[in-house]
C-alpha cells in the first residue's frame, strides 16, 4: 500500500450516592485531589501525598497546564525539583506504612537509551536503602506514534513510577524522605507524589494447587525465560480444574501465556512479578493473553488474579501485541492486578462477553490503560486506578461490531498524557459512573462520547441509553495541539456519523476546575443529550462550547467560576438547540460569543507562581501566534478542516512541519482545509507539501482554492485540477494564481489516487 500510518491504538463499577461537590471555591478546587471526592472513584489501598504539599528544601515547579512542561503532567499540576546533593522532599505518614510508590521525573539520556540514577530513601532521618530511577519508560519525543530520539522536538511523557518494600512497618507519623545522594548520576530530580500503603503478607498456596515453580520449574529469580513451563503448567490447570499458583519472584517470559479456563493466582502484586521481553524479536514480551476468536476463541471462565505484570516497554508501536493482557476472554476476571510498563494495561479484541477487570492498578502504559475493542459486550471495569497512560485512560471502541452494555465504574484515571481519561467510541447501551477523572494533558477530556475513529458509525455507532451518573472531573480537558483550540472537560463528537436516536444522560454530575471549556460539541450533528443535576465550578473558558449543531436539554445546571464574561462559545447559532426546565444559573446567555479562542485562566493552588522555564523541558506557550508579516503568511495560523482522520488534524498543516500532516477522513469527498491569516492579504500562490518519506510513493490529489474575506462567502481562485506529489521531487507542488486579496484561504479536495482522503502536511501561502 502506498498509503502513509499505522492505526492509532485508542486510548474505562456498584453505585454510590455522592453529594455533589458544590462547598469549595474554585481556588479551593484548583488544589483537589482525587481522594477529595467522597463516594467516588476507585477505593485504593494507598494513601496519597503530593510533594508540593510536603517539606522540602527544593523547588516547586510552580503549576501550568501547558503541554510540554513538567507542571501540565504533574498529578495537580505541581512537583517539587530537586538539583542539588542534600535535597529533599519529606512526608509524614498519616498511616501505617510498610511501602512506597513514588512518581518522579529524571532528565533523559542524550542517546535515548535513557539515564539511569537512584534516590535515598530515608526514615526519621535514617538511610533505609537506594532506590534505582530512570528515564527508560519516560521521554516520548516528535509526532504521534513518537520516538525515543532526544533530538527530535516535542518532548512529553516525563514522569514514572518506582516502588519498594521499607523493610518494616513505620507508624503514624514517621517522617519519609526522598533525597538526593548525588547529582553527578542526574542533574535534577523531580518528585511529583508518593503513595503509601501496609502491604499484606504474601498470599499461600491454596490447597490442590499446581505450583509453578515447584512443579514445572519456573524460574523465580529472573534469570531465565519461563515462558514455556508457564505455558505448561496453565494447560495442566484448566485440564484438572485445578489452581495455578504463582508463588514470590521476579518471573520472565518473553511471550504470551494462553490461558483458558484457569485461575492463576499469585501471592500478591508486590510479591509476584511477571516481566521481561524476548531478546531479539522485540514485538514478543510478556502477557496473559486469551485465544483470539479466529483461533478458536474466546476463552472462557478465566480468572487472573494477586500479581503484577510489569513489562519493559519503551515505545509505542501499535501494530505489536505487548499488552499486559489481551486478545479474548468471556465469562473472566481479572482481579488485583498491577499492570505497568506495557503498551496498554488491557487491550481486549472481540467479539467477547461478560469480562471484568477490578481492584486493579494500571501505571505507565504507552497507549491505552484498557480499550473494549470490537464486539465486546456486559463487560466492566471497575474499582480501578489508572495513572500515567500515553492514550486514553479507559476506551471502548466499536470498531466494526458493536460495543454493548459495557460499563466503567468507580474507577479514577489520573494524567493520560494523550487522548481522554474515560471514553466510548460508538457503543450501545454504555455506562459510566461514580468515576473520578483528572488532569488531562492534552488532545482530550475527562469523559468522552464519541462516533469517530475507523469503524464507528451506523450500527457500531453511539445508540441506545447511555448513562453518564455521579461523575466528577477535576482539572479535566485541555488544549488540542492539532485544533489550536482548547477541549472541553466532558465532550461529544459525531465526525464519522451523527448522533442521534440514542438517549444520553449525564445525572448529578461536578465539573470543577476545567482547564478550557466544561461542556462541547465538535465535528457533526448531536441529539438526545440531557444534562440533569449537573454542577460547573470553574472554567478556563467558557461553560459551553458549541462547535456542531446539538439538540441539548439543561435541567438544574449550575455555573460559577467561568473565565469569560460570555460563557456560552457558540459559531452555529440556530443550530445549537436548547431546552431549560428545572433552575439553570451561570451559563445561558442569548448573545453567545463567537470569535478568537481566548487564552485560558486558571485557578493555581500553588503560591509560587509558574517558571519562566521549566527544570527539564523549554516551555510551550499557548497558541496565539501573530499573522507572520513576510514569508509563510500561513505558518502558525488557526487551521479547520471539514473533518479529519485519527489524530491527523488541520493545525498540522500550518505548523512549519513537513513531517506531520492532516487527513481528511476517509472515502468522503469533497472535503476542505481552511486556513485564516489573520486579516485580508494579498496572496498569489500557496504550496502544498506531503511528508518527504518515500513511503508515501507518489498521488495525483484533485483540488481547487477558494477565498474570503469574511470567512462566510468563498469565491473561487483556483478551478479544480489535479496536482502530483512525487517524493523524489520532494513531495511538493506549488498552485499559482492571479493576486488577490483574501483573509481566509480553502483547498477543496474531490480526490487523491494515493489514498481516499485529503492530504496535506504544509499549506503554505505567500504573497509572491
Amino acid at each position: 500500500m502506498a498509503a502513509k500510518r499505522t492505526l492509532t491504538a485508542l486510548a474505562l463499577l456498584a453505585t454510590a450516592v455522592a453529594v455533589p461537590w458544590s462547598s469549595a471555591s474554585p481556588a479551593q478546587a484548583a488544589g483537589l485531589s482525587p481522594f477529595d471526592v467522597a463516594g467516588r472513584g476507585a477505593t485504593v489501598p494507598f494513601t496519597e501525598q503530593e510533594a508540593e504539599n510536603a517539606a522540602t528544601n527544593g523547588t516547586r515547579t510552580g503549576t501550568s497546564r501547558y503541554y510540554g512542561q513538567l507542571s501540565s503532567e504533574a498529578s495537580g499540576r505541581e512537583a517539587v525539583t530537586l538539583d542539588a546533593t542534600g535535597e529533599y522532599v519529606e512526608f509524614t505518614l498519616s498511616k501505617p506504612a510498610n511501602a512506597v510508590t513514588f512518581r518522579y521525573s529524571i532528565p533523559d539520556g542524550n542517546n535515548g537509551a535513557g539515564r539511569d540514577a537512584s534516590l535515598e530513601l530515608r526514615a526519621n532521618g535514617t538511610v533505609l536503602k537506594s532506590v534505582p530511577v530512570t528515564s527508560k519508560y519516560g521521554w516520548y519525543y516528535g509526532g504521534y506514534p513518537f520516538n525515543n530520539n532526544p533530538g527530535d522536538t516535542n518532548p512529553h511523557h516525563f514522569y514514572d513510577e518506582a516502588r519498594t518494600f521499607f523493610g518494616t512497618t513505620y507508624a503514624a507519623g514517621t517522617k519519609i524522605r526522598l533525597q538526593v545522594s548525588s547529582t553527578a548520576q542526574s542533574p535534577t530530580f523531580t518528585i511529583d507524589l508518593a503513595d503509601f500503603e501496609n502491604v499484606p503478607a504474601a498470599i499461600a498456596k491454596p490447597a490442590g494447587a499446581i505450583d509453578v515453580v515447584a512443579d514445572y520449574g519456573a524460574d523465580p529469580s529472573g534469570a531465565t525465560d519461563s515462558t514455556a513451563k508457564f505455558q505448561a503448567a496453565v494447560n495442566a490447570g484448566s485440564s484438572s480444574g485445578r489452581v495455578v499458583y504463582v508463588p514470590q519472584g521476579n518471573f520472565t517470559l518473553y511471550s504470551h501465556v494462553i490461558v483458558d479456563r484457569v485461575t492463576l493466582a499469585g501471592a500478591g502484586p508486590w510479591y509476584t512479578v511477571l516481566g521481561g521481553r524476548h531478546p531479539t524479536q522485540r514485538n514478543l514480551a510478556a502477557g496473559i493473553y486469551g485465544k483470539y476468536t479466529t483461533e478458536g476463541g474466546p476463552s472462557q471462565n478465566v480468572t487472573v488474579k494477586d500479581l503484577a505484570v510489569i513489562g519493559d516497554i519503551r515505545e509505542r508501536v501499535d501494530a505489536d501485541q505487548v499488552n499486559a493482557f489481551g486478545g479474548a476472554m468471556s465469562n473472566s476476571v481479572i482481579d488485583n492486578v498491577w499492570m505497568q510498563h506495557t503498551k496498554v494495561g488491557a487491550w481486549m479484541d472481540g467479539p467477547m462477553d461478560r469480562f471484568t477487570i477490578r481492584n486493579s492498578r494500571i501505571l505507565d502504559q504507552t497507549a491505552d490503560g484498557v480499550n473494549f475493542h470490537i464486539g465486546v459486550t456486559n463487560s466492566t471495569v471497575t474499582n480501578t486506578f489508572v495513572r500515567n497512560t500515553g492514550d486514553d485512560g479507559l476506551a471502548m471502541w466499536a470498531e466494526n461490531t458493536p460495543n454493548v452494555a459495557n460499563s466503567f465504574t468507580h474507577n479514577t484515571v489520573v494524567a493520560p498524557i494523550l487522548a481522554n481519561n474515560i471514553v466510548s467510541y460508538g457503543g450501545r447501551d454504555i455506562v459510566m459512573t461514580d468515576n473520578v477523572v483528572t488532569d488531562t494533558v492534552t488532545n482530550g477530556g475527562g469523559i468522552h462520547v464519541a462516533n469517530r475513529y475507523p469503524g464507528v458509525n451506523g450500527p457500531t455507532g453511539v445508540a441506545g441509553t447511555w448513562t453518564l451518573a455521579r461523575n466528577t472531573t477535576i482539572r479535566a480537558g485541555n488544549s488540542d495541539y492539532n485544533w489550536n483550540f482548547g477541549v472541553g472537560a466532558i465532550w461529544f463528537d459525531a465526525l464519522n456519523g451523527p448522533i442521534t436516536g440514542a438517549a444520553i444522560n449525564i445525572t448529578d454530575t461536578d465539573i470543577i476546575d476545567s482547564s478550557y471549556a466544561a461542556l462541547q460539541w465538535i465535528e457533526g450533528q448531536s441529539s438526545g443529550i440531557t444534562l440533569s443535576n449537573v454542577t460547573i465550578q470553574g472554567a478556563g473558558t467558557y461553560a459551553l462550547q458549541v462547535q456542531a449543531p446539538s439538540q441539548v436539554t439543561f435541567n438544574n445546571v449550575r455555573a460559577t467560576g467561568i473565565a469569560q464574561p460570555t460563557p456560552i462559545h457558540n459559531c452555529v447559532g440556530s443550530g445549537f438547540q436548547i431546552t431549560r426546565t428545572g433552575t439553570n444559573t451561570g451559563w445561558y446567555t442569548d448573545t453567545p460569543y463567537c470569535g478568537p479562542w481566548p487564552a485560558p485562566q486558571w485557578n493555581n493552588s500553588g503560591t509560587t507562581p509558574p517558571p519562566t522555564t521549566p527544570p527539564t523541558t523549554p516551555p510551550t506557550t499557548p497558541p496565539t501566534t501573530p499573522p507572520p508579516a513576510t514569508g509563510n503568511l500561513a505558518l502558525g495560523r488557526p487551521a479547520t478542516a471539514t473533518g479529519q482522520a485519527d489524530v491527523y488534524g488541520p493545525g498540522n498543516a500550518v505548523d512549519g512541519n513537513a513531517n506531520t500532516y492532516w487527513e481528511s477522513a476517509n472515502n468522503a469527498w469533497p472535503q476542505s482545509l481552511t486556513v485564516d491569516l489573520g486579516q485580508n492579504r494579498s496572496v498569489s500562490r500557496v504550496v502544498l507539501k506531503l511528508p518527504p518519506a518515500s513511503a508515501w510513493g507518489t498521488r495525483t490529489q484533485t483540488l481547487s482554492v477558494l477565498g474570503s474575506v469574511n470567512g462566510s462567502v468563498y469565491s473561487t481562485v483556483k478551478a479544480s485540477a489535479g496536482y502530483t506529489f512525487n517524493p523524489a521531487s520532494g513531495n511538493t507542488v506549488t498552485v499559482s494564481f492571479p493576486a488577490t486579496t483574501q483573509r481566509y484561504l480553502r483547498l477543496t479536495f474531490t480526490g487523491n489516487t494515493g489514498w481516499p482522503a485529503g492530504q496535506v502536511s504544509e499549506f503554505e501561502v505567500y504573497s509572491s
